[in-house]
């Protein structure tokens, strides 16, 4: 049987440039050759392509060539560089393992649909959607699930730090990894929680402090075929969930124990995939999301947000409760790569 010819993308512009090239070693780690030819690209912060001979540490210092993926449909694959000339290497498929900006906003869907290679994970719409939690928040209120009480800050805005109700957490409305977030108790505060938002977006978000477990559910699958791994729970001992940004993560978190399955009742864990399975189907997802929640003590659901491309490190949350259900990581790739080659739209 012919091995199908995978390109794997990584690294990226955003500043989880390097959440994204550790997400792609594991992914080599587990992608069975057998079954799949990898091709992987990498892209650098500066956003240069370069097929590269895995995803290591220092991969752009090794035998790397300029690579471009064609949105013309009629060469469907690659570009590569060799010699002065450009080479085409035709690709079954796409799997991109990119967070944050131009990963999971949209942008590299939006190249992909163009090229019509069928890749994994959400498209343009629900991909963009996702990535704005305040219009994520509008959609999923409108399913019946609850959210943060939130304001949008938009460039320039003036705030009245008086009519918020303290403590709130201040955020980039489309960024990812707490990066840019901020927890404040004091109207003083504020300004600088904003300043340091908007140095990863724009437009900025302030809610309303849940107070609940918080909890997250990893899912894989298309419309009504969904597989739900098991939920996690977070539990700090102070401040908020950073992991991706410690200097050492995997050897733990310096504030946070991640416990799968999450320690709440049977009754209550199904709730938490119930409703994480409605603000998949709300928001369009398609083929893989982690959404994480908040469950009150009154057994409310709030949504927190939804990653729809999750990170896949050794110390992430989305393979491990994937893991726990029952899932191995390479079954995990293995039904993406279905997915992504028999469930999408017949006009891709």
């Amino acid at each position: 049987m012919d091995r199908l010819n995978i390109a794997i993308l990584f690294g990226g512009c955003s500043e989880e440039h390097p959440i994204s090239v550790k997400s792609a070693q594991e992914v080599a780690k587990h992608l069975d050759i057998e079954k799949y030819e990898p091709f992987y690209i990498g892209i650098t912060k500066s956003g240069a392509w370069k097929l590269c001979d895995g995803p290591g540490a220092n991969w752009e210092n090794n035998n790397c060539r300029p690579a471009l993926l064609s949105p013309d449909r009629s060469v469907h694959g690659l570009l590569v560089l060799e010699q002065g000339q450009y080479k085409t290497i035709r690709l079954d498929m796409v799997l991109p393992v990119l967070h944050g900006k131009l990963g999971e906003d949209g942008a590299i869907q939006g190249l992909l649909e163009l090229s019509s290679i069928p890749y994994v994970g959400c498209d343009i719409q629900s991909s963009a959607l996702c990535m704005d939690k305040s219009l994520a928040y509008i959609v999923v209120r409108n399913a019946g699930i609850a959210t943060p009480n939130f304001w949008v800050v938009t460039v320039d805005e003036d705030i009245n730090a008086d009519r918020l109700p303290y403590p709130v957490v201040v955020k980039p409305a489309r960024s990812g990894s707490s990066f840019g977030v901020s927890k404040i108790s004091r109207k003083e505060e504020l300004l600088s929680a904003v300043e340091a938002a908007r140095q990863y977006d724009s437009k900025v978000l302030i809610e309303e402090v849940v107070v609940g477990s918080e909890v997250g559910c990893a899912i894989v699958g298309n419309d009504l075929d969904l597989l739900v791994g098991e939920v996690d729970q977070i539990c700090l001992s102070h401040g908020f969930f950073r992991i991706h940004q410690e200097n050492n993560p995997e050897s733990g978190s310096e504030n946070s124990t991640v416990i799968v399955p999450a320690d709440l009742s049977a009754e209550e864990r199904l709730l938490v995939q119930q409703k994480a399975k409605v603000i998949y189907h709300a928001l369009g997802c398609r083929g893989l999301s982690r959404v994480d929640m908040f469950l009150k003590e009154d057994g409310t659901v709030v949504l927190n947000e939804v990653n729809t491309l999750p990170g896949m490190t050794s110390y992430s949350r989305y393979p491990r409760m994937m893991a726990a259900a029952g899932l191995p990581f390479a079954e995990v790739i293995d039904r993406m790569v279905s997915l992504a080659l028999n469930g999408k739209d017949d006009e891709r």
